[in-house]
């Protein structure tokens, strides 16, 4: 029924929302005669504010069609390399112009960035992949809204969470691969890998783990105290809903993303009261590229995603409340996670200082869980300064963790193969 309400309060804030827009755009245009009225500016200002607060947030865009790199452009096309119900695999290929002539760039080692899904849309890693561009093939987990998959598809669990990551690994090729997750991934990726190795397959040759919840007893957050002072019931009867008839996914039973972006919002309820003040105040100044900053950030921010109940109450279980993982007791469709099978893999795992997602120790616990890894290929960065989305986006993660990251890849990539030597073709003597 909140689902129900919650698309009748849409429905009725959107006439304010348009009418809104059309204010901020009558007083703060500049080839309107509104713009001239005394006191334009701050009415033009109120109006975009009353906007961003009401419009419906779409997933935005990757929108990485370039990259700038030591002083070159690069063309970048964005490929979908596997569809399953849940979730798409993509690829972001970078080109070179060589002599007139556009090549892909062959020689550089493959990455897989399993994003999180957790409300977000993995445009939320944006920054990440632009960056990873730079060294690196791309490939990234792409999670559809479930209110936009038909019930037809059946549910979605933790488990099938798992069987999806080691498809995308096999998919791409393990022997060569280096998977980033980056933060709640970290636990379905290690449990995949683990998996994948148990079986005698190859797995990837290096695993970045990012601000995740390996073992949610360290350091636990406000986030992990909600998950383990509430039984698993009140999660099912309190923040399960069905998807209303309005949306392809209609009667499946999900974890709304707008519940979600409440839970984020009052984690920091003052932080963002200030910034959509600084952003009115911004407007008024006419500073406006502080002011596009804001929108960059909340269109991103405010775009969320629902997630299945399935899924979701799994995590809740396995992850925060009866931390299976570190306790050697998940089992997967049948098959014990035991990440010291893992034994052709380096690890390294990233926290951020200041981090209040997934607190100081809970990333690095997968080291004394991955004991058949050498201690020289295990390596851990704590970056100080940091919180959860310094560590994979922004000047942080741009010039104090990506070069970390860029390095340890480079340590454990498959070398080039040399070019074989050309035969010398001999004249013949006239």
């Amino acid at each position: 029924m909140l689902y129900q309400m919650h698309e009748l309060g849409r429905a009725w804030m959107a006439p304010m929302t348009y009418w809104a827009d059309a204010g901020a755009k009558m007083f703060g245009a500049s080839g309107s005669w509104l713009s001239t009225v005394p006191g334009a500016t701050r009415v033009a200002a109120g109006y975009e504010l009353l906007y961003r607060i009401g419009k419906d947030y779409e997933k935005p865009e990757f929108g990485i069609h370039s990259l700038e790199h030591d002083g070159r452009t690069y063309p970048v096309i964005e490929r979908e390399m596997l569809r399953k119900p849940f979730c798409r695999l993509l690829r972001f290929k970078r080109y070179a112009d060589d002599a007139g002539h556009i090549a892909e760039l062959k020689d550089d080692p493959p990455v897989l960035v399993v994003a999180p899904l957790s409300g977000h849309h993995a445009t939320l890693l944006r920054d990440t992949v632009r960056t990873l561009l730079r060294d690196h093939k791309v490939y990234v987990t792409d999670w559809i809204d479930a209110r936009m998959v038909p019930a037809s598809e059946g549910g979605f669990t933790l488990d099938d969470y798992v069987a999806y990551i080691e498809e995308f690994i096999r998919t791409i090729g393990a022997e060569n691969l280096h998977v980033i997750s980056v933060c709640q991934p970290t636990v379905p990726v290690l449990a995949a890998v683990s998996l994948m190795a148990a079986r005698g397959e190859a797995t990837p040759r290096s695993l970045v783990m990012m601000g995740g919840p390996i073992d949610t007893r360290e350091s636990p957050t406000q986030v992990n105290d909600l998950a383990v002072h509430r039984p698993l019931w009140w999660f099912e009867h309190n923040v399960i809903h069905q998807v209303p008839a309005n949306y392809p996914g209609r009667g499946r039973r999900v974890y709304p993303g707008f519940l979600q972006h409440g839970g984020f919002m009052a984690m920091n309820p003052e932080r963002h009261a200030q910034s959509h003040w600084d952003f009115y105040q911004h407007l008024v100044a006419g500073d406006l590229e502080d002011a596009e900053s804001h929108r960059q950030f909340y269109d991103e921010y405010n775009a969320v995603l629902d997630m299945p109940a399935e899924y979701y109450l799994d995590t809740i279980r396995v992850v925060f409340q009866q931390h299976l993982l570190p306790r050697g007791e998940w089992k997967v469709a049948g098959e014990t996670v035991d990440p010291s099978k893992i034994t052709g893999t380096a690890l390294l795992t990233i926290e951020g200082e200041l981090d209040d997602i997934s607190g100081q120790g809970q990333t690095r616990a997968a080291h004394r869980l991955c004991t058949g890894i050498p201690s020289d290929d295990q390596q851990h960065l704590e970056v100080e300064g940091a919180g959860h989305y310094g560590i994979f986006s922004g000047r942080r993660w741009r010039t104090q963790v990506y070069p970390k990251v860029r390095d340890f890849i480079a340590r454990y990539a498959e070398p080039a193969p040399a070019s074989p030597p050309q035969p010398v073709k001999k004249r013949r003597a006239r």
